[in-house]
């Protein structure tokens, strides 16, 4: 005879979120699935300024003065902090609708829209929402079954509505949105200054060792640990990286300081919600520079709504073997059970099965019992206990 024992296994609800995502470190961790030119940033990142450590640094401090390599470092650990916090947070995912809700904010827009004849296309699904005397529309996520923020927007690469979204950006490996913004906008801006100031230096490099042994000279010498390979090839491959860098990295910085000028999104400027044919005034601007920058980069910082390391209680059901041929006086040993343990028990053979309420003389003659004649199971009782 088999006995089915439920075990509650711990489960987080990170392995349950729908979304294109990954997480690791037992949820604490969060990036979007296509992680291939993240890795390629990283690596741009170590290999130059690891060839700027190695090589030019050394002779800089001797030549110059001790605090470059220093200064190089602070920006360096800066920026190294800042990309790995945009990379690895949680950019304010907005999490899904329950089949509860889902099902109440349908009958919401079936009761506002009534019914929508057969062949006819159903009105848009959009509330009007007042922001600083300005209507703004919020729109409906068919996928998400809410209806998002304001100036929330679905990431068709994460498969998530994320708020104030921003973009995607694919060098972070992650959204872009209100909860990493600030932490990308400081990435950006160290890794500009860490451009420039790379680039400055190895062109200092080449001239201070021009000026003292020629600059063909300068072009043979090679690094005693690299003979087959001349030193200034090296620098030169980091001018190189550094000046195709300089050019994307700082004229993105320069655009995003304008948005956080403006207190604007990358979205909202790429569709023109605030600079359209309407000229409709941007409701979330406070007309000033300094407001607008303290408010993106020094307001406060909202907590992630997902939960990702909650738990969810889910149950295993096992099947034990036990003998069941017991004499009629024989009576089964109490197993010393926790609390816990007693709960599960309970809720496994408290099954609610119909059945009326007979006594011994109202049952059928080949189902009385007799003293001493052991219980046979019926089929409805072996249905319920399998």
């Amino acid at each position: 005879m088999s006995v089915m024992v439920a075990r509650k296994k711990v489960v987080r609800k990170w392995e349950k979120l729908p979304g294109r995502n990954t997480f690791c470190c037992d949820g604490r961790i969060m990036m979007a699935r296509q992680k291939g030119i993240f890795y390629l940033t990283l690596f741009l990142i170590l290999g130059t300024c690891a060839l700027f450590f190695a090589f030019e640094c050394r002779y800089l401090a001797v030549q110059l003065s001790p605090a470059i390599p220093v200064f190089a470092a602070v920006l360096f650990l800066f920026a190294m902090a800042t990309l790995l916090r945009t990379s690895f947070s949680d950019p304010g995912v907005i999490p899904r609708a329950l089949p509860d809700e889902a099902a109440f904010i349908e009958m919401e827009i079936e009761a506002t829209n009534g019914t929508v004849p057969q062949g006819q296309r159903p009105p848009p699904r959009i509330k009007n929402f007042q922001i600083n005397n300005q209507i703004v529309k919020l729109k409906y996520c068919y996928t998400c079954k809410i209806f998002r923020p304001p100036r929330a927007s679905h990431c068709s690469i994460c498969d998530n509505c994320v708020e104030r979204f921003d973009h995607h950006c694919p060098w972070v490996g992650n959204c872009v949105g209100k909860r990493n913004y600030r932490y990308f906008y400081l990435f950006i801006l160290s890794l500009s200054l860490l451009t420039i100031y790379i680039f400055t230096f190895n062109i200092v490099y080449v001239a201070l060792k021009s000026l003292k042994i020629g600059f063909l000279n300068t072009l043979k010498e090679t690094p005693g640990t690299y003979p087959s390979m001349s030193l200034t090839v090296l620098t030169v491959l980091e001018v190189l990286i550094c000046f195709f860098t300089l050019w994307s990295v700082v004229g993105l910085t320069g655009f995003h300081t304008f948005l956080v000028a403006l207190n604007q999104t990358t979205n909202e400027d790429i569709k023109g919600s605030w600079t359209g044919k309407n000229r409709v005034q941007n409701p979330y601007s406070h007309g000033n520079i300094v407001k607008n920058c303290c408010e993106v980069l020094c307001g406060p910082l909202p907590p992630s709504v997902l939960d990702r390391r909650g738990i969810l209680q889910q149950e295993e059901s096992t099947a034990q073997e036990g003998s069941c041929l017991r004499g009629p006086g024989t009576q089964e040993p109490p197993a010393t059970q926790g609390p816990g343990q007693a709960q599960e028990a309970h809720s496994v053979f408290s099954l609610q099965v119909p059945a009326p309420s007979v006594s011994d003389t109202e049952m059928p003659e080949e189902k009385q019992q007799t003293p001493g004649e052991l219980p046979v199971p019926s089929l409805d009782a072996g249905r319920a206990e399998h």
